[in-house]
């Protein structure tokens, strides 16, 4: 996350930002040292995640499968966020094509959750895995972002089919009548 922050500068000092998929937590931590005191991190996730003593990190345990949990989201932040981050990762089965379709998925509800949460012109970084679906997945982001890129950070293995997908600057919608 500092390697992706630091080349595209999408986290910055006072933003909010949600972390989805954040336990056990480090991704919080990273993103609490990038907003400093008067930002806001809340982390999202169906596991527990053991409590921060900053007053300005919050945690809840939700789903982004489940349809309240923007709301319960919006609840908990102080504005709008300014980034919504997502590392979530399905439990690993070793079958690729399930792997590949149940991250996909997992992003699909990210960039969902992210829509509901964002501010505009806000920005979202998620967790993909390489496969026959992400093209799809890109062009949705592609969507709604002015600036879409796909990251392969030097920390992630080289073997790995993890990458990230940043979208930067949410587009203003214009609700038609």
């Amino acid at each position: 996350l500092f390697q992706a922050v630091k080349k595209y500068r999408f986290i910055r000092k006072g933003d909010v930002v949600v972390d989805l998929g954040a336990a056990p937590g480090g991704w919080i931590q990273a993103a609490r040292k990038i907003v400093g005191s008067k930002g806001f991190v809340l982390g999202v996730d169906v596991k527990y995640i053991e409590p921060f003593s900053e007053r300005n990190v919050k945690t809840i345990i939700a789903d982004i499968t489940e349809e309240d949990t923007s709301q319960q989201i919006l609840k908990l932040i102080p504005r709008k966020a300014d980034v919504v981050i997502s590392d979530a990762a399905p439990n690993i089965s070793g079958i690729w094509e399930v792997d590949h379709a149940r991250q996909i998925d997992l992003a699909q509800q990210a960039l969902k959750t992210a829509l509901e949460t964002l501010k505009p012109r806000g920005n979202f970084f998620v967790k993909v895995f390489q496969g026959d679906m992400l093209s799809d997945f890109i062009a949705r982001v592609k969507k709604h972002f002015e600036t879409v890129k796909i990251i392969k950070p030097e920390a992630s293995r080289a073997r790995s089919s993890e990458m990230f997908v940043l979208g930067m600057h949410l587009k203003l919608r214009i609700n038609k009548q």
